[in-house]
């Protein structure tokens, strides 16, 4: 990857320039921080002009590794004001990288009204104006570019994004022809910001990257993908199951936020749980273990179909079946698929956009179980961009003030995803010290306090070790996040000694270099060092590193509460 695309959408030209040296040995998301941090004024609007929108592949794509295809995106975002990265899988990383685009970037915004796509090819970026595709959502625009152009890769934004809602997604074709996404933080958003409908990227004729050692390789990527397929959590949990397999897991353990995290425990969880979805979708003929990107060997995603085998949805993750099925207490694996499936096509992150309406529930805006007022509420008010519908689509945070809700789960107005921090504690470090908003994807602590995951034991209601738990897997994420890698590597990560090394032997034989495994820890480092500086520019202080203060409160049934003070939560940066 020896080249840099830049796209000014100002003056509508692109070039094509070398790659600094200081960027030579990034990729992923330590690249698109490094770029945000060193191109974006920290204190910028998120929509105007002087934000600018990065896409850059892993380290790792566009090799044969498996699980390897993931793509960062970053910039500032509109909706936490901080900086903000976003991956997603799909077929767009292997494209750029095959292509040999180490970054894109997207800067300024267009003079007028007119909207724009982008074509992306081994010569450089085209731009051309789009009206067709205007208005429409996600999976027409997937179909109409297949229609035009062929089986291409492509990003795209739904209504939200045009309309710049703070919780839009970009969304990415997967293998399937359908949808992954670029979820949390409204980086949907800034690419409306800047008028581009879609980005299309053409890899015809391109051929898996260069290597410096293919044997060296080979035998690497062979150990990598069997210390995946040996670990119990990747190798069958999450195959059989999907990461809907948490449901039954963290309602156990008294977490599973549910009536907007009144309780932590729900009444109907079998009804939404992973053993149930997986005997769903295998009666009705879909498909209970499906990829999200070529090469992947762990297949946690599924396809679900309607009772009468349609297709409703792909990749119905934890996260989403939870937070409506639980938090908004539906219960409904079919009412929340076509949610999740609504959501997909309009554009909106499935996390941010359900945990606002839990909080619109609380607000007297839906009853709590109205399945049937949310798909409506999707359906005419999201899509039409109702003042409701920008509303939700503002987010959880916003959400709450309009309403006058106090029970608002957000860190740095992001939401909290689907396990409550006081009876999982680990998480609840991630969410208060991430330089993103709450996110839990940001430092999995759940695997360690729930699964055992990493051999130590780590209990999840007390606080002890649990500063330590998040700033490792904080550390380690980076890394993932910047070789291109899915997050559920850090299970065989953490527990088959062969798989770090197997990385590291991967990356030296791609590159001809004689890296270490301590040379991960340093990249992470600088990188999560790097994101604060940007956050602590824009204006953020240790105050923000902080959870709401209703997590005080004890959760039902087990009693826990959030008990760290802000001087212990500020340990985590003590590196």
């Amino acid at each position: 990857m020896d080249k840099i695309y830049r796209v000014n959408m100002s003056s509508l030209q692109c070039s094509v320039e070398p790659v600094p040296t200081p960027w030579a040995g990034l990729g992923g998301r330590a690249l698109t921080s490094a770029i945000v941090a060193k191109e974006v004024p920290p204190t910028c609007h998120a929509l105007g002009e002087n934000n600018k929108l990065v896409f850059a592949p892993g380290m790792l794509s566009g090799t044969t590794a498996v699980n390897s295809g993931r793509l960062s995106a970053g910039a500032k975002s509109p909706l936490t004001g901080t900086i903000k990265e976003s991956n997603a899988g799909g077929t767009a990383a292997q494209v750029l990288a095959r292509l040999g685009v180490k970054a894109l970037i997207i800067e300024g915004i267009p003079k007028g009204d007119g909207w724009y796509g982008l074509h992306v090819n081994s010569d450089g970026v085209t731009i051309v104006e789009e009206t067709e595709l205007i208005g429409k959502g996600n999976f027409a625009v997937i179909e109409a570019l297949e229609k035009r152009l062929g089986k291409t890769g492509v990003l795209t934004i739904g209504p939200a994004g045009e309309m710049k809602m703070l919780a839009a997604n970009i969304s990415v074709r997967d293998i399937d022809g359908k949808l992954r996404s670029h979820g949390r933080g409204g980086l949907g958003a800034v690419m409306g910001s800047k008028r581009i409908k879609f980005i299309a990227l053409d890899g015809e004729g391109t051929t898996a990257v260069s290597l410096a050692d293919s044997a060296k390789f080979t035998q690497a990527a062979r150990t990598f993908a069997q210390a995946i397929m040996n670990h119990p959590g990747t190798g069958q949990g999450l195959p059989t199951y999907g990461t809907a397999e948490m449901v039954n897991i963290v309602n156990a353990a008294g977490g599973l936020p549910t009536r907007n995290f009144l309780h932590g425990q729900y009444h109907d969880n079998e009804k939404i749980s992973g053993e149930t979805l997986r005997e769903t979708i295998i009666e009705r003929g879909g498909n209970p273990s499906h990829g999200c990107q070529s090469g992947c060997v762990i297949k946690c995603s599924q396809v679900f179909v309607d009772k009468k085998g349609k297709y409703v949805t792909s990749g119905l993750e934890y996260e989403t079946i939870e937070i409506l099925g639980a938090n908004a207490m539906i219960g409904d694996l079919d009412v929340i698929a076509e949610a999740d499936h609504l959501m997909d096509d309009i554009g909106i992150d499935s996390i941010e956009t359900s945990v606002a309406i839990g909080v619109a529930m609380d607000g007297g805006v839906l009853p709590f179980g109205d399945g049937q007022g949310v798909l409506r509420l999707l359906r005419e008010d999201l899509r039409a961009g109702t003042p409701l519908g920008r509303t939700i689509g503002s987010g959880a945070g916003n959400v709450g003030k309009l309403y006058g809700v106090t029970r608002v789960p957000v860190v740095k107005n992001q939401a909290i995803p689907a396990y409550d921090p006081r009876a999982i504690k680990g998480i609840g470090i991630t969410y208060a010290t991430s330089t993103m908003g709450a996110d839990h994807t940001a430092g999995y602590a759940v695997a360690t306090n729930l699964m055992g995951v990493g051999g130590g034991v780590v209990d999840p209601l007390k606080k002890d070790g649990q500063v330590e738990l998040s700033r490792h897997l904080q550390i380690a994420t980076v890394m993932l996040d910047s070789l291109g890698l899915c997050l559920f590597i850090g299970f065989p990560s953490a527990d088959d000694p062969t798989c770090v090394p197997a990385i590291v032997d991967m990356l030296n034989a791609r590159f001809g270099l004689e890296l270490t495994p301590e040379w991960f820890g340093g990249l992470g480092i600088t990188t999560l060092k790097t994101e604060r500086a940007f956050n602590q520019a824009a204006g953020f202080t240790s105050e923000h590193d902080r959870l709401p203060e209703f997590f005080r409160e004890p959760l039902a049934p087990s009693g826990a509460v959030w008990d760290f003070t802000g001087d212990e939560i500020d340990q985590f940066w003590n590196f």
